[in-house]
């Protein structure tokens, strides 16, 4: 196989990377693998639930972004890996793993991947997704309600206590290290048909450098 590309998605919670990354995925479908940040939360199996409803999941501490550039590395090379799952339902980290394969473009997404070193020293093309706060905000609520159960208190407690200050120490300052800003997440139709054409020439055999 060819070298891996490897292409960063960051930007603000709810900003719109899930959306840009499953529209490019759908689009190419097999030859693209995607891996996120998400997945690398640190386990706490010691630590009662209740304590673990109350950690910082938005500092860069929550996250094993070591094991993460490992698993970069090692996909780059060409090495299968076992990737964590995490689950929200429990706050920690699930007993099982999801086996990841070598692919042509490797895309990794998450609200801190251009904070840490590391992990850009690993990417091709580095991508901040920059959305407006309040629709960022109104994302939010819709999906955690919708899709974990939260009350409409509850994440807008989380998002003044740690998602907003949070967002403001790590994610925005992130910014600066982008190749490619996408405004307004997945609604961008013209960024996201350049992203496409960029990808395309990739899995063409094109040099793009």
């Amino acid at each position: 196989m060819d070298r891996t590309y490897v292409i960063g998605v960051a930007g603000g919670t709810a900003s719109g990377k899930t959306t840009i990354v499953k529209i490019i995925k759908d689009y190419f479908g097999e030859g693209i693998e995607l891996v996120g940040h998400d997945c690398y939360y640190k386990a706490h199996d010691s630590m009662p639930f209740e304590e673990r409803e109350k950690l910082n999941y938005d500092h860069p501490a929550s996250f094993d972004t070591e094991r993460m550039v490992a698993d970069v590395m090692a996909l780059k090379s060409g090495k299968p890996i076992e990737r964590p799952v995490y689950d929200y339902n429990i706050h920690n980290r699930a007993r099982e793993t999801v086996t990841v394969y070598p692919k042509r473009i490797l895309m990794l997404e998450g609200i801190l991947i251009l904070d840490s070193e590391p992990l850009r020293n690993l990417m091709d093309l580095k991508i901040f997704v920059d959305t407006d706060a309040d629709e960022r905000l109104m994302r939010r609520i819709t999906r955690d309600m919708a899709e974990r159960g939260r009350s409409v208190e509850s994440v807008l407690r989380q998002y003044r206590t740690t998602v907003k200050p949070m967002h403001e120490q790590f994610v925005e300052p992130s910014k600066k290290y982008a190749d490619l800003i996408i405004p307004r997440g997945g609604r961008n139709n013209v960024a996201i048909a350049i992203l496409k054409n960029y990808l395309k020439k990739i899995l063409d055999g094109e040099e793009t450098e």
